[in-house]
């Protein structure tokens, strides 16, 4: 039967919209990603490819060249071995621009998950090498001379494939560790930083996608950069974000093109309620005059400023400055201010590390001494930060 005129078929009055207004609320445009905008191009404003043939036929090569119309591509035979890059000591004076306007795209051919038993049970095969932010400590480029600025490995999916084998290949965590007491950690950003490669292409999403699905395993890397564009990865808990913090006046000194220590602070509750596990690394430790001073002040700054969520489940590594005497000559061509709390031969001495290069680190007393007052001042200041592991 016909419903009356002016009543709706739930039998209430029909509402005349007035004026010819709608009645439902206009649609909202969608978001802006964080890495369209004028924050991420002052960051990474890409001017220039390098890229092996075989990065650029693939689907994440294409996906990355998509977003970049117009730029200036060369093709090089191997993503090590580019001449007006690496070894090339002109560069040294452009170091901050080369990170800026450059962009290597390479694939990476030997795929090896290495034993850790620190940070991490496991070093997964890193999606990236080398990155657009400067610290002035940074191992990366001790290997590449002169330039270091962002590799993607475009196999995006055999770097997957070969995490999700070796994940199932462990079977469940049978005893708890530093490392997780339940999940076998891999650390995904080894050479890296995940949060500036989601800038660029979706390496760190997939990633996080699949550890989403692995319930033994955890992702795990540590950034210096806020990328909110990480918060819509929903992962479940499966990754773990370990914010690096030191005091402020360290930072500004070292931690060149990084976000903010505050802001990095700042962002741990709103990765927390999207999904990561939120851990801080104390690192690294440079000893200088007043360092204890700053560091009781930034630990008390993040008892006060952090939520009791943020707390509850947070833990720390503490790690002390390593140096190179390589990365030390390159530092006085671009940035010799740093060295001037980096390299304190006094108290540092030659050890070789575990990838076999060698490296110069605090004396074995002055470190222990220095891991000792900084754990004192955990105890004082910030009791709930849990220390999982200090190097």
């Amino acid at each position: 039967m016909d419903q009356p005129a002016g009543e709706s078929a739930s039998g209430e009055p029909e509402q005349q919209a007035l004026f010819g207004w709608a009645e439902t609320a206009p649609e909202q445009a969608p978001r802006q990603a964080f890495r369209d905008s004028p924050q991420a191009r002052r960051m990474l404003d890409v001017r220039e490819v390098y890229a092996e043939p075989a990065a650029l036929d693939s689907p994440r090569g294409q996906q990355i060249m998509a977003r970049l119309p117009g730029v200036r591509v060369t093709e090089v035979d191997s993503h090590w071995r580019i001449p007006s890059l690496h070894g090339n000591d002109g560069n040294i004076g452009r170091w901050v621009r080369i990170k800026t306007e450059t962009l290597v795209l390479g694939v990476k051919h030997k795929l090896t998950t290495r034993p850790n038993g620190r940070s991490a049970d496991w070093i997964a095969p890193g999606p990236s090498n080398g990155c657009a932010m400067a610290c002035a400590y940074c191992y990366v480029p001790r290997r590449k001379g002169f330039a270091n600025p962002i590799t993607l490995f475009t196999n995006i999916e055999a770097i997957v494939a070969h995490v999700r084998r070796h994940v199932r290949a462990q079977g469940p965590k049978t005893e708890p560790n530093q490392c997780d007491p339940e999940a076998w950690v891999y650390d995904i950003g080894e050479n890296g930083d995940c949060s500036v490669d989601a800038l660029v292409c979706d390496n760190t999403a997939d990633l996080i996608a699949a550890f989403r699905g692995l319930p033994t395993a955890k992702a795990s890397f540590a950034t210096k950069f806020v990328n909110p564009d990480l918060l819509a990865l929903d992962p479940q808990g499966r990754t773990r974000v370990r914010f690096s913090v030191m005091p402020g006046d360290d930072a500004r000194l070292l931690d060149i093109r990084t976000s903010p220590v505050d802001e990095r602070i700042a962002a741990a509750a709103d990765f927390l309620d999207a999904g990561y596990e939120v851990h801080f690394n104390l690192s690294p430790v440079v000893l200088r005059p007043g360092w204890q001073r700053d560091w009781a002040e930034l630990l008390t700054h993040l008892d006060d400023v952090l939520p009791a969520r943020v707390k509850k489940q947070a833990a720390a590594e503490i790690i002390m400055l390593t140096h190179n005497e390589s990365l030390h000559e390159v530092n006085l061509g671009w940035h010799p201010r740093a060295e001037e709390v980096l390299w304190q031969p006094e108290a540092q001495e030659t050890k070789r590390s575990q990838n076999g290069s060698l490296n110069v680190r605090y004396a074995q007393d002055v470190k222990r001494e220095s891991l000792r007052r900084i754990q004192q001042l955990l105890a004082t200041h910030a009791p709930w930060l849990r220390v999982r592991y200090a190097f």
